[in-house]
């Protein structure tokens, strides 16, 4: 079976787009219930060096002076969202794990590459009409390709919010081999110094090392 994760973009932030549209191009954080910490930015406010989970304020004066607008967390909005943006993906695959408020795994038939690259952009074209919630979507064996896959898909201007890791052996090690070990899904600080201790500095050295 053919997996994909789709991810929405900024969820939060664009939630508050769809709401006025007068806010494209312009810098968004979304901040906690108490507006203590940054939970959201939208791509602009990350450029500004914005980090996530930062307290509103050590940003407030970046924020000033950069004109970004700040909205405090409303989770019943961003929760009616979801709800659309998951329907519509349900209607687009044979299956749907929903992962998280802005994340779900589907399942699909397997398929040509070039095939899943194109109901990438079709699945892409139909949330984005239906709720206004620009998604990216990563396409793989298994769910952490999948997750490797949406990161690129979002990092990568070129793949246009698609990526499908490559089905051969030779494409995914090529693939792989482009990921830092610590990138891969659930590799945290502590386990990524040890990997690095043993020179497993990419996601293929992970995957062709001894497992003991």
């Amino acid at each position: 079976m053919l997996r994909a994760l789709a991810d929405c973009n900024n969820f939060y932030a664009s939630c508050e787009r769809v709401l006025d549209p007068s806010l494209r191009d312009v810098p968004i954080v979304v901040l906690s219930n108490n507006d203590g910490c940054v939970i959201a930015r939208s791509a602009e406010a990350k450029a500004l060096g914005i980090a996530m989970g930062a307290p509103y304020f050590e940003v407030r004066r970046t924020c000033e002076v950069h004109g970004v607008r700040i909205f405090s967390s409303n989770f019943a909005v961003y929760g009616e969202f979801s709800e659309r943006v998951m329907a519509v993906l349900a209607e687009q695959a044979r299956d749907i794990e929903v992962y998280s408020v802005d994340e779900a795994f589907l399942g699909f038939p397997d398929m040509p590459a070039a095939d899943a690259q194109a109901l990438g952009r079709r699945i892409r074209e139909a949330v984005l009409r239906a709720t206004g919630i620009p998604v990216s979507l990563g396409f793989g064996a298994t769910k952490v390709l999948c997750k490797l896959a949406n990161e690129r898909a979002k990092a990568d201007r070129a793949a246009g919010g698609v990526l499908v890791v490559p089905f051969d052996a030779a494409g995914r090690e090529a693939f792989l081999r482009g990921v830092d070990s610590e990138d891969v899904w659930g590799v945290g600080p502590g386990l990524a110094a040890r990997l690095r201790a043993h020179r497993l500095l990419t996601a293929l050295d992970l995957v062709q090392a001894d497992p003991a």
